[in-house]
């Protein structure tokens, strides 16, 4: 079911802007304010809703390369939605949300579930989820796979830049031994530039240190 809008992604994903969100009482519709815009800084306002990494020209060529198709007319929205359900299903109740903008769908995986403090290991209580989100990916082959690494601004600049790449390709890796064809994933680090929430609690410092999948069709037309 396509309920899930560009405002409701940017109210599930600024997990610590809690009064950024109200309901318009007369019809029912979520407002995102200004003080909520702002708390979410340069997330869902850029690089989540740009371009895929690299470009569709140099993506393109990869798959290509590895005869993957795309996607045609509404074979768009149905794909996306089938492929939003099982993924729905599959992290219910492991902190991960599953949000949907447009065509596209992103998942944020908060580090409290998917890392160690400081660490690019993977937690193993976080892999049977992760093993079920690839074997979806792996099913669902017409999409593009960005993954996005993210830190607080705890430590340097340097160091949390290379967390951050770190810990996407950590991901990049889990799910291409478990099926995902490469040339579908990119990867980049954005450090501490990219914050959801406040860097000043330990609450918002834990909703900025996350791992987000975005995964966008492959449409016949970029083939």
């Amino acid at each position: 079911m396509r309920t899930k809008t560009l405002t409701a992604a940017i109210c599930i994903s600024a997990l610590a802007v809690t009064s950024g969100c109200t309901t318009n009482p007369e019809t029912g519709n979520r407002v995102v304010s200004k003080a909520a815009i702002g708390g979410i800084g340069g997330a869902l306002g850029g690089y989540l809703l740009g371009d895929i990494i690299g470009g569709r020209n140099d993506r393109t060529e990869k798959i290509i390369g590895a005869g993957l198709g795309g996607l045609a007319g509404a074979g768009v929205g149905y794909y996306m939605d089938e492929q939003e359900k099982k993924l729905r299903q599959q992290t219910a109740g492991s902190g991960i949300d599953v949000t949907r903008d447009g065509d596209n769908l992103i998942l944020n995986m908060p580090s409290n579930v998917t890392f160690p403090v400081n660490s690019a290991a993977i937690q193993p209580e976080f892999q049977q989820t992760l093993s079920e989100v690839a074997n979806t990916l792996s099913q669902y082959e017409k999409s593009y796979i960005d993954i996005y690494g993210h830190t607080d601004s705890t430590g340097t600049d340097q160091y949390n830049q290379s967390l951050s790449e770190r810990r996407a390709s950590s991901v990049a890796n889990y799910l291409s031994n478990s099926g995902v064809q490469q040339a579908r994933v990119e990867t980049r680090g954005f450090g501490e530039s990219q914050p959801i929430a406040s860097n000043s609690t330990e609450e918002g410092r834990a909703a900025n240190r996350r791992v987000e999948l975005k995964i966008v069709p492959i449409r016949q037309q970029d083939l």
